[in-house]
């Protein structure tokens, strides 16, 4: 089952999202993640990630226009933006929505206030992500 999780930046939630299936879920799905603007992997979202044993320090922000034109099973939006702006893909696309909250800005609070709704989000996405996978 081909996988595609959007999101504004692809900065941290679709980024943590991808590492979640991808690690959660096993071989039975590719995985792969974009945004409509894609910037860079905040390093909060790495550092969070690595604090449940799973490494997306590989990982680097796409665009979604990499990804036209191909088919994919499901397209996952976990932010409102990403869902008002996502393409439409060919063939038989499953379209879902969750939005999750989007963490602060760099630089919009403290490092401690910033990594603990960096942890929140992470473990929404994982318990929610559980509950797909398991559809």
């Amino acid at each position: 089952t081909r996988v595609l999780i959007l999101c504004t930046g692809n900065s941290a939630r679709s980024q943590m999202a991808e590492g979640v299936l991808r690690h959660d879920a096993g071989d039975r799905f590719e995985v792969h993640s974009a945004g409509v603007k894609p910037s860079r992997v905040r390093p909060e979202a790495i550092q969070a990630m690595a604090e449940i044993g799973i490494d997306i320090s590989g990982h680097w922000s796409k665009s979604v226009d990499e990804f036209l034109g191909q088919q994919f099973d499901v397209v996952i939006t976990v932010c409102d933006n990403a869902s008002e702006t996502c393409p439409v893909f060919p063939g038989n696309t499953t379209r879902i929505h969750h939005s999750f909250t989007d963490p602060p800005a760099p630089g919009a609070a403290d490092e401690a206030t910033t990594l603990a709704v960096f942890r929140r989000v992470r473990d929404e996405i994982r318990t929610w992500l559980r509950q797909f996978a398991a559809q």
